[in-house]
């Protein structure tokens, strides 16, 4: 059994991935436009031109942390953070970085790009699935544990 696995819970996973899903959906049906975390973010912070009207970006990239906040407030889900800041923020630039060069994050490409059967997104989901698969694995194979 993969470790932390026991403690899974499928069901709020699956209502989780139905709201994902339906609000992707709501946001390509209702105004054309993807949601993708790493654009609406840029567009946000005015790193990319075109895209999202501003307010868009504005209320989605707010959104998401209120949305976060609200759901750890209110439902018993247990949640666990790396110890180290220089961690995080290593990490966090490694995305960004990423998300960029690909045109795109998890969100833009493995959801609604998957959806729509998007070529770039098909190679992109599957690249960046490879390489997390591969890191943790030579974490756990180097002792790192977070």
């Amino acid at each position: 059994m993969m470790p932390g696995f026991s403690k899974a819970m499928p069901l709020p996973g699956f209502i989780g991935g139905l709201m994902i899903g339906v609000a992707a959906a709501i946001m390509l049906l209702g105004n054309g436009r993807i949601a993708g975390v790493s654009g609406m973010f840029a567009h946000f912070l005015g790193l990319s031109e075109g895209g999202a009207p501003w307010m868009m970006a504005l209320l989605f990239t707010v959104g998401l942390p209120l949305g976060a906040a609200l759901a750890a407030a209110n439902l018993s889900v247990e949640a666990r953070f790396p110890t180290s800041l220089g961690l995080i923020v290593v990490a966090g630039l490694i995305v960004g970085i990423g998300t960029r060069l690909g045109a795109g994050c998890t969100s833009g490409h493995g959801v609604c790009g998957l959806s729509r059967l998007s070529p770039r997104s098909i190679v992109a989901t599957g690249t960046f699935m490879a390489t997390g698969i591969a890191i943790v694995t030579l974490m756990r194979l180097a002792g790192v544990t977070l």
